[in-house]
């Protein structure tokens, strides 16, 4: 087994640090420590520094710097975002409808209203083959009087597969929350949404920082008990190194992202054509309208977690089962929505530096690792 694997294909799950993301946190820990809040010296610094990330951030999503809030995780972005939202909306319900193949943190997010008792039932409204939410049922649901928000992603985190955003935003007057986690930073952000949750990490931030954007105007009221923070939309001491490191990897990645998700798209065009040679395979999501950098597919006759573990043993660093509880080692909630296979599941997602050579070695390893692990071998 070797000490590092000959190419890391998990950057769905966090990308490798960027190099502009370094620099920046390496001089920033010595100049943003200190309270932003404060009015001393040190604490002006720090504001100034947090103050010039949200600039940066927004000026890479096409969005105001005040619809701007830093969090501690994706996943606190998500919570924030979206209950934040339902709790504004008092003339309706406490209900979310939301697509069947929403990241977890969505799904925890209504499964904790329903055990506050704010809310008895949510709407699961279902998608196709491809992983892409049916608009009718969605419309349906938004015309219930019970629902006080949509809940819909803009690419899905374990397939690839679009959502259509701004369409899903027309279909009433209930607002809508995206998940962009999966897609921030690597595609322009879609239009129509009231609220909307990042995560550094996934464009080559540092870990820790998460990304809620707020619509001006948008009725968004706090859900969790309030801090003294000047950002009603977050809790605690803001991460200023971490969040000034994230602006400037989103920077860099906006910035090259139209030659690497041209690279990355043709990549992935390879390993899929591969990987529908091997017998008895499926590759799920939608083959053009997706993520660029990512594609899962489901062998039968294999234990999903096998062949990630013997993969690895080549050196490949891939994923296996739901993106999001693949540590519970439960099929994935968004296959089996889709009606795929959900054992035997592997999910490639490319870095900013996957090489031609690393798909190459993938595509020639694959069908040998398939073969053996059917075999018993």
């Amino acid at each position: 087994m070797t000490d590092r694997p000959a190419a890391y294909l998990d950057a769905a799950s966090s990308e490798p640090l960027h190099p502009a993301a370094r620099d920046t946190l390496l001089a920033a820990l010595d100049q943003g420590y200190a309270d932003p809040r404060r009015l001393h010296r040190s604490a002006r610094s720090a504001r100034l520094l947090l103050d010039n990330a949200r600039e940066v951030v927004a000026s890479c999503l096409d969005v105001r710097a005040d619809e701007v809030t830093f969090t501690p995780s994706g996943t606190d972005a998500v919570h924030r975002g979206l209950l934040g939202l339902v709790r504004a909306q008092p003339r309706r319900g406490s209900r979310v409808a939301f697509s069947a193949v929403e990241h977890s943190a969505v799904l925890h997010a209504a499964q904790w209203l329903s055990s506050m008792g704010r809310a008895e039932d949510h709407e699961r409204v279902g998608v196709d083959r491809e992983g892409r939410v049916d608009l009718t049922d969605l419309a349906r649901a938004a015309a219930t009087p019970e629902v006080a928000v949509l809940a819909l992603q803009s690419a899905n985190h374990e397939v690839g597969t679009l959502q259509p955003v701004t369409e899903a935003s027309q279909l009433g007057d209930v607002p809508l929350f995206m998940d962009a986690c999966a897609s921030m930073g690597r595609l322009p952000l879609p239009e129509g949404w009231s609220a909307a949750a990042g995560s550094a990490h996934k464009w080559g931030g540092p870990a820790g920082v998460g990304i809620l954007l707020v619509r001006k105007g948008a009725r968004w009221g706090n859900p969790f008990p309030t801090d003294d923070r000047v950002d009603e939309r977050t809790s605690g001491f803001e991460n200023v190194p971490g969040a000034l490191a994230s602006a400037a990897a989103l920077q860099a990645v906006v910035a090259e992202r139209d030659e690497v998700n041209a690279r990355h798209f043709g990549l992935i065009e390879r390993i899929r054509s591969a990987v529908a040679a091997v017998p008895d395979t499926e590759v799920v999501g939608d083959p053009m309208d997706r993520l660029p950098h990512l594609v899962t597919f489901s062998c039968l006759y294999v234990n999903g977690e096998a062949l990630v573990t013997e993969l690895d043993r080549r050196g490949f660093g891939v994923a296996s089962g739901s993106a999001c509880t693949a540590s519970t080692l439960e099929p994935s909630h968004v296959l089996a929505a889709m009606g795929a296979l959900t054992h035997g599941n592997v999910r490639v997602s490319l870095t900013r530096d996957t090489t031609e050579s690393q798909v190459e070695q993938l595509v020639a390893v694959l069908p040998e690792v398939v073969d053996r692990l059917r075999e018993g071998i």
